[in-house]
């Protein structure tokens, strides 16, 4: 199952729960966002042909983030541009979500285990986050 979490029509994240079981390669994002998501599930004896990804130059202003939780439980809160927590999602293990627009933070609602991708390089704190004073 793959959930869109929309508020006022932005979007501000996808998330493929841990029971999505849809056979092949289904991909959840659009060919032009930023950051690439897809569910991989192939059968056993099944191949995927060997191949190299070109190193061509992209222009990406936005970053955006994927989690996956190993285990445990956590809350997504999401945060308009104006700083205002706008909602708010649990995530269990297996879930994955695909972090798009707008802030966000966690609440650690069981102990967990995340595994976050994000694009980099990380340019360090000062010039990667603005943490935000909600509203």
């Amino acid at each position: 199952m793959v959930e869109r979490v929309e508020f006022g029509g932005e979007m501000f994240a996808l998330i493929i729960r841990g029971d999505y079981e849809e056979d092949g390669a289904k991909f959840v994002t659009s060919e032009s966002n930023a950051l690439q998501l897809g569910i991989l599930r192939h059968r056993e004896g099944a191949q995927v042909k060997p191949h190299v990804h070109r190193n061509t130059p992209r222009t990406i202003s936005e970053v955006q983030e994927v989690l996956h939780v190993e285990y445990g439980e956590v809350e997504a809160e999401f945060y308009d541009a104006r700083n205002t927590k706008v909602g708010s999602v649990r995530l269990r293990a297996g879930d994955t979500a695909l972090l798009m627009s707008g802030g966000h933070g966690f609440r650690i609602m069981e102990e967990c285990k995340m595994i976050e991708v994000k694009q980099g390089p990380y340019l360090g704190t000062a010039e990667d986050k603005e943490y935000l004073n909600p509203a």
